[in-house]
């Protein structure tokens, strides 16, 4: 497959999963991360299989791979990332414009930035301190966890638990959507576990929280959220809520 190709895969699949981010969210199935690893990858921008590394400190444009995961070292710049199956991983204080995953998570370091939107569809997404998502976040399966960091655009699942930790601030509220829905109404995505919402001590939620399926919602004592719709929030004290 040659690199125009390529690059046209990633977009279809790219779109696909920036589908996560739109309120006709597709479902996706099962959680996973099943990729195929080398490191013939490591020293282009663009491959197939095979794993990309970006360097400390290093500038790149678009990186992509269709299996493997993508390596953004602490201080680098990408203009975006894109991988089918596998992982992406920003380091610290490293910045992208956008980071999307088919089947694999997104982890994004202490301190680094994300201009534009992050989706990921079978994956987690992991928010370190600091980190900051200028526009929207969301998966249809896997963890998303946001420790003291930023969301600018909301964020938007299907199934997938959320912690909001301390000092986390999100902006344009939550969204889970129902697990029934599916691209043209021909596919079933998403798990059928209740998804466990938890907002922490002195965590903010600007927006609505809008739940359009059951979910488990718990609001610290101490958080600041705004209307919510579809759930029952249960307050609790201290750094967690009882399991």
């Amino acid at each position: 497959m040659n690199h125009r190709n390529l690059i046209l895969l990633i977009a279809i699949l790219a779109t696909l999963a920036g589908c996560v981010n739109a309120d006709d969210t597709p479902k996706g199935a099962s959680e996973g991360s099943a990729h195929s690893e080398d490191s013939s990858g490591d020293s282009d921008s663009q491959t197939v299989n095979g794993s990309i590394r970006v360097k400390p400190g290093e500038k790149r444009d678009d990186v992509s791979t269709v299996n493997g995961s993508i390596h953004i070292d602490d201080n680098a710049s990408v203009a975006s990332a894109h991988t089918v199956n596998g992982s992406i991983s920003l380091g610290a204080h490293s910045s992208a414009a956008s980071l999307h995953s088919v089947n694999g998570s997104i982890t994004i370091g202490a301190g680094a930035t994300v201009s534009d939107n992050v989706s990921a569809v079978n994956g987690s997404v992991t928010l370190r301190e600091g980190a900051d998502v200028h526009s929207s976040l969301g998966n249809v399966n896997g963890r998303i966890q946001l420790q003291a960091a930023h969301v600018g655009g909301g964020i938007k699942t299907v199934s997938a638990d959320i912690d909001i930790g301390g000092g986390s601030h999100v902006e344009g509220g939550i969204l889970v959507h129902k697990a029934s829905e599916g691209v043209f109404g021909l596919f079933h995505w998403g798990k059928d576990d209740t998804p466990r919402i938890v907002i922490g001590p002195g965590a903010v939620v600007d927006g609505n929280l809008r739940f359009e399926r059951e979910v488990q919602l718990f609001v610290s004592d101490s958080a600041t959220i705004g209307t919510v719709s579809g759930a029952n929030p249960v307050k609790f004290s201290g750094a967690k809520p009882p399991e």
